[in-house]
């Protein structure tokens, strides 16, 4: 019995440790986690929107909604922002670039978790492609084995595309 308590506060004792020395690791890591992420957006803006210089933050209650896109000049060519949205098995976000015209400049697929070899083919350069300077989203081709996926992408950049239209179509 007294074995059984000796066990016990060990595996407690081995437990707070593990537990400690985890959070002290994130808390540690997670600055430079989160500056890898913005380093990666501010790269992943310049592929969707390649003819800005400058992009600017525009936030509503401390989310980003989009990016303004900035000419060398100052003067406003286009927006960035995310899409996301269920694919079959998990959630697709891209990033899109929109000319103020309407007009899609490209997407990026951020992050997916979708079926290797089907679904996750939304991320490969022959689809996300088909998004190069398109206005009409319905001629956009969804991938043969990855149709719920693919659509998804399509459904999801059709929809918040419209939202970003309309939040820019002042802009000057």
């Amino acid at each position: 019995m007294r074995e059984m308590f000796r066990f016990g506060f060990i595996l407690g004792i081995i437990c707070i440790v593990a537990g400690g020395l985890l959070a002290g690791v994130n808390s540690l890591t997670k600055p430079r986690i989160f500056a890898q992420a913005q380093a990666e957006e501010r790269l992943g803006l310049k592929e969707v929107l390649p003819d800005a210089d400058r992009f600017e933050a525009v936030e509503e209650k401390e989310e980003i909604i989009y990016y303004k896109g900035h000419n060398k000049d100052g003067k406003f060519i286009g927006a960035a922002f995310k899409a996301v949205g269920k694919g079959y098995s998990s959630t697709i976000e891209t990033l899109v670039g929109m000319l103020k015209d309407g007009t899609i400049v490209a997407i990026k697929v951020l992050s997916q978790n979708e079926t290797p070899g089907l679904g996750a083919r939304v991320a490969e350069p022959e689809f996300t492609a088909q998004f190069n300077n398109i206005r009409d989203l319905s001629k956009v081709q969804a991938i043969t084995g990855a149709t719920i996926s693919s659509r998804a992408v399509i459904e999801l950049v059709k929809k918040r595309a419209e939202e970003i239209r309309g939040l820019i179509k002042n802009e000057k």
